[in-house]
């Protein structure tokens, strides 16, 4: 069974309130690093961006983050930016358990950070990681036996449904 949680319209708007939201908390920084985990995350960042550049007038960077979701070991940046005493907003399409954020976290903390903040269009209640999400499109209760699935088109138009587990 599948049932529609975010269509297009709904998404953009909540991506563009996010993106209001950080320009508005962050209107005193000279820069800010938007780290999107590949592969739907930085399709998020990207959007954030082209919001962001309308309304923040400082620096904007977006890289991306890879790294093996059910396993992660190497851990990727790209393209390769100091974030030494940087703001940065660390963006994935579902927040579930913590576990990628948090992976995804740690060799930021190496680079020394002036603030580290995270953005999920969709927060699912089933933190296993202690992990709070700073900007949120829509939090939802789903079962053990359901996953959310955000769908990219075009890098641009987003949506999501939730899904049983087969």
């Amino acid at each position: 069974m599948e049932a529609m949680l975010l269509d297009k319209d709904t998404a953009r708007k909540k991506i563009y309130r996010m993106a209001m939201q950080i320009a508005e908390q962050h209107l005193d920084k000279e820069s800010l690093v938007l780290i999107g985990i590949k592969e739907n995350g930085i399709a998020i960042a990207e959007a954030i961006c082209k919001y962001l550049a309308n309304y923040f007038t400082g620096n904007l960077s977006v890289i991306s983050l890879s790294l093996d979701k059910r396993n992660p070991g190497d851990i990727t940046l790209a393209p390769q930016l100091s974030l030494t005493g940087k703001t940065i907003i660390l963006i994935d399409d579902v927040a579930n358990s913590g576990r990628t954020m948090l992976y995804a976290i740690k060799p930021l903390l190496n680079q020394n950070p002036a603030e580290i903040q995270t953005l999920a269009l969709i927060e699912r209640t089933h933190k296993l990681f202690p992990v709070a999400v700073n900007y949120v499109g829509l939090s939802v209760s789903t079962g053990m036996q359901q996953y959310i699935e955000v769908k990219v088109e075009e890098g641009k138009y987003f949506s999501a449904v939730i899904k049983d587990k087969k």
